[in-house]
């Protein structure tokens, strides 16, 4: 195996480690969210709260979590492979997101509250911004 073989598969794993780890922060956006919606609503099932998140205008913040993670799992389904540009590409976009690089206010003001007000997603976010710096 070349090194650039080994740079491909390192770079792999970690992006998929990194994927791993946005995906429980995600979760845990979306349990939070959901705690806020019930506190104003009234419980609603499962179901129903899938239907809000995706609906609901106040939600659409958290497409910026799902997006990247259903494209970087797209990248890795493709046929062809990926190459260690793709996976870098993704590695930014996921560094970006969580340095908050976003032209889209609305993101930034909701995103930003809950990391003030939730010290578990706060932990998460750090977390994942470390593992990233180390790429």
């Amino acid at each position: 195996m070349n090194s650039t073989d080994s740079n491909l598969m390192q770079k792999t794993r970690l992006l998929k480690e990194a994927r791993f780890q946005l995906l429980k922060l995600h979760k845990l956006l979306v349990d939070s969210e959901r705690a806020v919606y019930e506190h104003r609503n009234g419980q609603v099932t499962s179901g129903q709260f899938l239907n809000v998140l995706i609906n609901d205008n106040d939600f659409q913040w958290l497409k910026k979590f799902s997006n990247l993670i259903v494209e970087i799992d797209e990248m890795f389904d493709l046929d062809d492979g990926v190459s260690l540009e793709m996976i870098e590409n993704y590695l930014s976009k996921m560094t970006e997101l969580l340095d908050l690089d976003e032209t889209d206010e609305d993101f930034k003001n909701k995103y930003t509250k809950v990391l003030q007000n939730n010290s578990e997603i706060q932990e998460k976010h750090q977390q994942l911004k470390i593992f990233l710096s180390k790429s």
